[in-house]
């Protein structure tokens, strides 16, 4: 990916993205709050999902470092929401994987989270929520450019 000189609109435009951003990641986090589950708890359940994932990629994916991430994934364990089962790629590493217990917690959240969420909405105009729907597609673009630099 070409890196870009940012000139001064470019850089605040990123500093007001940033400062968005930050302020969503607030709002799941005190709906989180609430659960027993936390947000990084969350994260692991959800990229636990569909074949699981490595503890390292987890990592990467929270931020934090493989220590971090695997007491996340014990408490997990402990609770019976995964499970770790030998990497079929490779069989010197080992996988993370949502049992059926794990999958319906997140679908809790997902539903309770989506139930909040829409409530939010439901308080803007059509205008807003279509400049919302609008927006959803660079969101995801620039989910996936920053997992492409990533990797």
């Amino acid at each position: 990916m070409n890196i870009i000189q940012a000139d001064d609109a470019l850089l605040a435009l990123a500093q007001s993205f940033r400062e968005a951003l930050r302020q969503s990641v607030y709002v799941m986090r005190r709906l989180d709050s609430e659960e027993q589950l936390s947000s990084a708890q969350l994260g692991v359940l959800k990229m636990a999902l569909d074949g699981g994932a490595r503890v390292g990629g987890i990592a990467r994916n929270l931020g934090v470092k493989v220590p971090s991430a695997t007491e996340q994934i014990i408490k997990l364990e402990r609770a019976g929401l995964v499970k770790r089962e030998a990497d079929p790629d490779d069989s010197r590493a080992v996988r993370v994987a949502a049992t059926a217990a794990g999958r319906a917690a997140v679908e809790n959240a997902d539903r309770r989270r989506n139930e909040f969420i829409a409530g939010i909405l439901g308080t803007l105009s059509q205008a807003e929520r279509d400049a919302v729907q609008a927006a959803l597609p660079v969101f995801d673009k620039i989910a996936h450019l920053n997992n492409s630099v990533q990797s």
